[in-house]
């Protein structure tokens, strides 16, 4: 067998087992490790939750004596600092093993190459790209987090097959299938936070929670964002109402907290946290949401509408991820609305491109993924 297709092989494994760790071990990167010896697998694991073994640790444990000669496949450079757990680089040195074949260097600051050289420093053959792309989409959130600040948005709508993401008069319940909806909230599991503007929290009232399958006892609720620039929610309607069994963050201005001082002290009396954020045309800046959002540890951000916040989202170029269900539908109606609002006058040429899409059934709706954007 070729050389290149050989680590490949294992390192498609390593791969295949590094999920086993989403949403259970962010803002740590999900890993995946395999121990070869010859062609056989003697040894393999996954970092399965925040501040538990690393997924070297664990594959080494489990190979034992044979890992000295062997080669370790790891999805990501070996860390080499003391934080939860001990340096995996030093693990792989007293193991034995021969060879470290990785996917992708870590760019936490203090990774960042010093794992590879301390390995080749002591005499390991070290062997760097195996699979990169493929291990870089898989912590696309880690990544984009280390390299901006910022975390990974998916956004999301469902829509009729004439494009429409609601009647004129704004009823939008259900145009998705029950097993569109379940699809849904088995996203909402694995993300930190799941946005909307204040328009579609007045008139939906949406509990924006994982109810269709159970959450991750890890991780528990996302947190529930609404960005409110004139400071319009009520403190006695979903969301708000819930806010001291599931954190509430509502992103408004400072115009909005002065104009509105009763409404916003009762709004932190029902257990919502109030961030005043810069303007931004028509509201409150996405970006400066997502940097904060970011500053408090979140990995992965669902926005879910309506249409003014999702256009403000792709204006901004903020969006990573595509999430998009079609009903078999047709309104038919001129008024009703579109799943993303923006400037008219547009040419084609200024169109979002959406990369590496995938179709698939949710019950009758068809489901549309793609990514957009480097991550």
């Amino acid at each position: 067998m070729d050389p290149r297709s050989r680590d490949e092989r294992f390192m498609r494994r390593a791969l295949e087992l590094a999920p086993g760790g989403l949403a259970r071990v962010e803002p740590n990167p999900m890993v995946g490790a395999v121990v070869v010896r010859g062609d056989r697998v003697v040894g393999e694991g996954f970092h399965a939750r925040f501040g538990g073994p690393h997924a070297e640790a664990v594959a080494l444990a489990q190979a034992g004596t044979e890992a000295r000669g062997a080669e370790l496949f790891v999805t990501l450079e070996p860390c080499c600092h003391h934080g939860k757990t001990p340096p995996c680089t030093d693990a792989i040195l007293a193991a034995g093993v021969r060879r470290v074949v990785a996917a992708v260097g870590d760019p936490f600051p203090e990774v960042r190459g010093r794992g590879f050289a301390i390995l080749q420093q002591a005499g390991l053959e070290v062997e760097i790209g195996v699979l990169e792309t493929e291990a870089r989409r898989l912590n696309a959130a880690y990544f984009k987090r280390q390299a901006t600040g910022l975390p990974l948005v998916i956004a999301k709508w469902a829509m009729t097959l004439d494009g429409r993401l609601a009647t004129a008069s704004g009823e939008s319940r259900w145009i998705s299938s029950e097993a569109a909806r379940r699809r849904v909230h088995e996203l909402r599991r694995i993300v930190d936070a799941v946005l909307v503007g204040a328009r579609t929290a007045r008139m939906d009232e949406p509990r924006l929670t994982v109810r269709h399958v159970e959450p991750l006892a890890e991780r528990g609720q996302p947190a529930r964002v609404i960005l409110d620039a004139a400071l319009s929610l009520e403190p006695d309607r979903e969301p708000v109402r819930s806010a001291a069994e599931v954190p509430v963050l509502i992103y408004t201005t400072d115009d909005g907290l002065r104009n509105e001082a009763e409404r916003a002290a009762a709004l932190r009396r029902a257990g919502a946290v109030l961030v005043a954020a810069p303007k931004a045309p028509g509201g409150v800046s996405p970006e400066a949401v997502l940097r904060d959002l970011g500053a408090r540890g979140m990995s992965r951000v669902l926005v879910e509408g309506g249409a003014r916040i999702l256009g403000s989202f792709f204006a901004a170029g903020l969006v990573d991820r595509v999430l998009v269900f079609v009903s078999p539908k047709i309104l038919g109606s001129a008024g009703a609305l579109g799943p993303v609002g923006g400037p008219d006058g547009l040419a084609l040429a200024e169109a979002v491109a959406v990369q590496d899409a995938t179709f698939s059934q949710a019950g009758p709706d068809l489901m549309i993924e793609g990514r957009i954007g480097e991550f």
